[in-house]
């Protein structure tokens, strides 16, 4: 909505007003606006999560043994604070994006979606006090429905079709493949199901998500600035998608929220953010990369919700070959660690570290094709 501001230029005395045209400035603006928000509201969150008894059900000490130990103190810590991560991205994109950008409307939809999934998960985790909540095939079919919106939005759309189902890669100039509509939406169901599930995996240790979606987030805030200007996106040979600029605003929201959220979420936590916050961001996340066809550079920027996801594929997967033996001491592979004698803080300091360099690496692409 603060975007028409702009158009009270011509007024005497209110030419400031331009600046709302501009991105960059907006992006300002949504971060500051979002970041605030979840401080602000914060302690009223926290307060009613716990009035409302909705503390995070830990996992028994059959399942996880040393673990629950190490994990004890946070029996009781309320969840569902993704909810803070929602509102205060929802309100800011409202207030800093322009409102007619179809790929805000369809990234913002696609984040509320999996949040609404994920405050399900929750709150079936709560009621039943149990680590198991909704089942894994009535996630995997709510993100393949994700999948098939953002297809056929994206398909079907004059504007985007052309160039909607082409594959680009890091470190390439040209797309490496058309693959159509069926492939198209199963590659974009991987990227949706693998994204979100990877930063759910990921959210284990205080600020551990929260810190990581900053620096991916602002990877992605640059990708969509330059791939929406028509005179960078040539320059660096990526693909330019008209509006995408749009998204810098939406990505720099979910950057503020995330800090915002990690003065609360941090060690020791006041609050968890749980599969409404993890899912909603890494949905979120993987719809933007889909936006402007930087699909694969999120394995890249999202390093670390990688490693997590993998750990655990490797584990199980090394758990069946080897008939009962274990690859990692636990994971994801941040327990690993803990279990090693690692401080939870000095976990999660390391993997932010990592996050940056990841972030790094995924930047470089832009110039190196």
């Amino acid at each position: 909505m603060l975007y028409y501001l702009h158009k009270l230029q011509e007024i005497d005395g209110l030419g400031f007003l331009n600046v709302f045209q501009y991105h960059t400035m907006r992006a300002l603006g949504a971060a500051l606006t979002s970041l605030l928000i979840c401080i602000w509201v914060g302690p009223w969150a926290i307060r009613i999560l716990t009035r409302l008894k909705l503390g995070q059900p830990l996992r028994s000490k059959e399942e996880v043994h040393k673990l629950a130990d190490l994990h004890s103190s946070k029996k009781g810590t309320p969840t569902m604070g993704g909810i803070l991560i929602l509102a205060s991205v929802t309100i800011s994109a409202l207030l800093w994006c322009r409102p007619t950008n179809p790929y805000v409307w369809l990234v913002l939809i696609s984040m509320l979606y999996l949040g609404g999934i994920g405050f399900l998960d929750d709150y079936l985790k709560v009621t039943k006090k149990k680590s198991d909540g909704m089942a894994g095939r009535q996630k995997l079919i709510a993100q393949f429905m994700l999948a098939a919106l953002v297809t056929a939005c994206l398909k079907y759309n004059p504007e985007t079709a052309e160039h909607a189902t082409k594959l680009y890669i890091p470190f390439w100039k040209q797309p490496l493949v058309e693959m159509g509509l069926i492939l198209g939406f199963l590659f974009f169901a991987l990227v949706i199901m693998g994204s979100s599930n990877a930063v759910n995996l990921t959210d284990g240790l205080d600020g551990l998500a929260a810190g990581c979606t900053v620096t991916a987030a602002s990877v992605y805030a640059i990708f969509c600035y330059l791939a929406g200007n028509a005179k960078f996106a040539p320059y660096l040979f990526i693909p330019y998608v008209p509006g995408a600029s749009e998204l810098t605003v939406f990505c720099a929201a979910l950057v503020g929220a995330s800090l915002g959220f990690l003065w609360w979420n941090c060690h020791p936590a006041k609050v968890f953010m749980g599969d409404t916050g993890s899912l909603a961001i890494g949905g979120a996340l993987a719809v933007v990369a889909i936006c402007v066809h930087q699909e694969l550079v999120l394995v890249i920027a999202g390093g670390v919700f990688v490693m997590e996801a993998g750990s655990v594929l490797l584990q199980v997967g090394w758990f069946k070959a080897t008939g009962g033996k274990r690859l990692f001491a636990m994971s994801p592979i941040h327990h690993h660690f803990e279990l090693r004698g690692w401080n939870e803080s000095t976990v999660t300091i390391r993997f932010w570290i990592l996050s940056i360099l990841f972030a790094l690496l995924a930047l470089s692409t832009l110039k190196l094709r």
